[in-house]
């Protein structure tokens, strides 16, 4: 069992692992249990009664956060040149088409998102296994697959986030950076939960809302009382 470093065994003591506190408290007690020189970022893990392995229970999707997660999304937008420019007055960091899927191919992979259109599709597919398992492989659900690419980098860039429940039933994302406020990331989570709960499979039965934790980067995670979050 690895050891507690000084500063976890410090912050573990400045709550209870074996209580859940309300949403508003949790928000505010971050600061106190995070001992990151950095911003570090704010997570949840929201435990949901599914069972991802049926098709009818996978929850998928995307959520404008009316704050954004605080992080500096690098956008790739491979489309053909017609659409350069709108990508481009947009925003997305990288621009262009048979360069860049020969650099992925190459291994090169120094983005968070990637935009595409319909119609190079047939192009891109064929990077699925590098760009499937770091999460970045575009998809029309959660509108990366798209003929509107300026208005799809627009988004990303303005916060929004992509989702899915892992194989355990966790939704596990990124909801700020400590230095928000605590209301910046209170809103943030409410719409997160409000849009998970409006995707709750009709084959879903018993609790949705499992269990609910928010913790920082290297934090203790505290538990949220779901009670205290509207839309639960």
């Amino acid at each position: 069992m690895a050891r507690l470093t000084k500063k976890r065994k410090e912050a573990l003591q400045k709550f209870d692992l074996s209580k859940s506190y309300a949403l508003q408290e949790a928000t505010q007690m971050l600061k106190d249990v995070t001992f990151t020189k950095f911003d570090a970022s704010v997570d949840i893990d929201v435990r949901l009664g599914v069972d991802p392995r049926k098709a009818d229970q996978m929850v998928r999707g995307t959520v404008a956060l009316p704050h954004g997660t605080g992080k500096t999304v690098r956008v790739l937008v491979l489309c053909t040149p017609d659409k350069e420019q709108e990508a481009k007055d947009a925003g997305a960091d990288h621009v262009g088409l048979d360069e860049y899927i020969q650099k992925i191919e190459q291994g090169w992979t120094d983005i968070d998102v990637i935009i595409t259109m319909p119609t190079v599709m047939a192009k891109v597919g064929k990077l699925g296994k590098i760009l499937g398992p770091r999460g970045l492989m575009p998809n029309p659900k959660s509108g990366t697959v798209t003929m509107e690419v300026g208005k799809a980098v627009g988004e990303v860039k303005a916060g929004k986030i992509d989702f899915r429940v892992d194989k355990t039933g966790i939704v596990h994302t990124s909801v700020g950076k400590v230095s928000f406020s605590p209301e910046k990331l209170r809103e943030n989570i409410a719409e997160l939960i409000t849009t998970l709960a409006r995707m709750k499979p009709a084959s879903a039965k018993g609790t949705y809302f499992r269990t609910i934790h928010l913790s920082t980067t290297m934090s203790p995670s505290i538990e949220i009382d779901k009670t205290s979050i509207a839309g639960i």
